[in-house]
């Protein structure tokens, strides 16, 4: 099917059923949906048709999901990415969100709620600001309304999800965000997945930021901007 209104979103699922209920939810939407069944033909999807999101499962025939997911970065493209799968453990959610992912979700999940994260999860991509909004803390700046980051000189590549939390803490530096504060505001809902999703982007941010990075832990309470 061609891309709706809302744009194209890439459903990998090798399940056919499933991939059928998460399209029928996506269309109702107003989103195009392509549906691939394996990762060859999914790549090859991807490369001809730039969809605005792509729902991956993990455990695919030929390329699995995280190398799907990691040729997609490894190629500068940051397309949101939500990851499903089988497996409920904490090595496959955390491979997800360190491939770059934007969110994940364990089957058996309501199609209503990956919907719902689709929107959330592009909402937060199109980055809509009415007025020019640059925060800095140290040496790490943040363009709101570019959706870009700096450490130092050098510009760092941040998925959508990595962005809105980098800005969250940029907006009130210095003061002490909670796990589950930053899980509402930023992801958009509470997860069953816990605050150990909010936990693994913090990780992936001081990654990408390096020494100039300011996020600082509290221990027992979430984490903060600043430079103490």
């Amino acid at each position: 099917m061609t891309a709706a209104g809302r744009g194209l979103v890439l459903v990998v699922e090798d399940e056919a059923a499933i991939a059928e209920v998460i399209a029928l939810y996506l269309r109702r939407d107003g989103f195009g949906v392509r549906i691939e069944s394996d990762g060859e033909a999914a790549l090859a999807a991807w490369r001809r048709m730039r969809p605005v999101a792509v729902i991956l499962d993990i455990g695919l025939p030929g390329k699995d999901g995280a190398e799907i997911c990691r040729t997609m970065r490894a190629a500068g493209d940051w397309t949101p990415v939500l990851f499903v799968t089988a497996r409920d453990d904490e090595v496959d959610r955390l491979l997800g969100l360190e491939l770059g992912a934007d969110d994940y979700i364990t089957k058996p999940f309501s199609p209503r709620e990956l919907a719902a994260r689709v929107r959330t999860v592009l909402r937060r991509a199109s980055g809509t600001v009415t007025a020019a909004e640059v925060l800095a803390v140290g040496a790490v700046r943040v363009d709101v309304t570019r959706r870009r980051a700096w450490a130092g000189d050098a510009e760092v590549s941040l998925t959508s999800t990595e962005f809105d939390l980098l800005a969250q803490l940029f907006r009130r530096p210095g003061r002490v965000f909670e796990r589950d504060e930053l899980l509402s505001s930023v992801w958009g809902y509470q997860s069953a997945a816990g605050t150990r999703t909010v936990d693994v982007h913090i990780a992936q941010l001081r990654a990408k930021l390096g020494p100039a990075s300011p996020i600082r832990t509290v221990r027992g309470v979430g984490y903060a901007a600043d430079l103490d």
